[in-house]
């Protein structure tokens, strides 16, 4: 898995192993890593999600994710 693991990650580890142990493998492993899109391109499909459906707590994350996978910041003019 080339994903690392965050803080938040470790710091609930302890107390949901399972969950955690299901997210690095099939979310990260399984279903992040397989072919047919790039990561540019999901980052860009889950920061949608997450805007659509009022996620502010984790799109600071996929947002820092989403450039390091190619997304670039742009301003549109007003």
């Amino acid at each position: 898995m080339s994903q690392t693991t965050s803080p938040a990650r470790e710091a609930v580890r302890g107390v949901v192993p399972r969950m955690i142990e299901l997210s690095e493998t099939v979310i990260y492993g399984d279903i992040w890593e397989r072919p047919g899109l790039s990561k540019r391109d999901r980052s860009l499909m889950v920061i949608s999600a997450l805007i659509a459906s009022y996620r502010p707590e984790q799109l600071r994350g996929h947002l820092a994710r989403g450039l390091d996978n190619g997304l670039t910041k742009t301003r549109f003019p007003k």
